[in-house]
């Protein structure tokens, strides 16, 4: 279902969709720990805001990754790239596994403002940097690369014209 998905709505779209809505999770289970001692309903929202942030991972974050760090590289750093990235993955996913008890304690209600401030990084990095590959090929993208690259040298350059006169 997830390929479908992707071929339809596009990497980009659905990786930035799934992180916005991780970030709306968290915030919202935030306030359901919060709140939780007031309202007794509150741990409804946070159910169903635990149900919503592992479903916007598996649209997004979850799958898409694999999908752009394989069609952001030629054939003959795709392996290490692969590599590199899943060690990532699972490096962070051992990293929280070990530490958010702790972190929880210390926090309290208040772990997964944590979270959020990370998807809302996340989120930001993706929007700015992370280019649509949906129907493009390695050396389509790479030339969007060098575009950018190029583009944001000859601001500089023009920007050290400016200053010097």
């Amino acid at each position: 279902l997830q390929v479908f998905l992707v071929e339809k709505a596009g990497r980009r779209s659905l990786f930035l969709a799934g992180l916005m809505g991780m970030l709306i999770s968290a915030v919202a289970m935030t306030v359901g720990l919060v709140l939780l001692s007031q309202f007794a309903w509150m741990s409804y929202v946070s159910m169903v805001a635990i149900f919503l942030f592992v479903i916007f991972f598996e649209v997004g974050p979850g799958p898409i990754p694999w999908f752009i760090v394989a069609e952001l590289f030629s054939q003959g750093p795709r392996p290490a790239a692969i590599a590199i990235a899943g060690f990532c993955n699972w490096a962070c996913n051992f990293i929280v596994g070990m530490c958010f008890q702790y972190i929880a304690d210390l926090c309290g209600p208040y772990v997964f403002v944590i979270f959020a401030a990370l998807l809302l990084v996340f989120f930001l990095f993706a929007y700015f940097k992370v280019p649509e590959t949906k129907g493009k090929s390695f050396e389509e993208i790479a030339a969007a690369f060098r575009r950018k690259k190029h583009l944001a040298k000859a601001m500089t350059e023009l920007e050290d014209l400016a200053r010097q006169q």
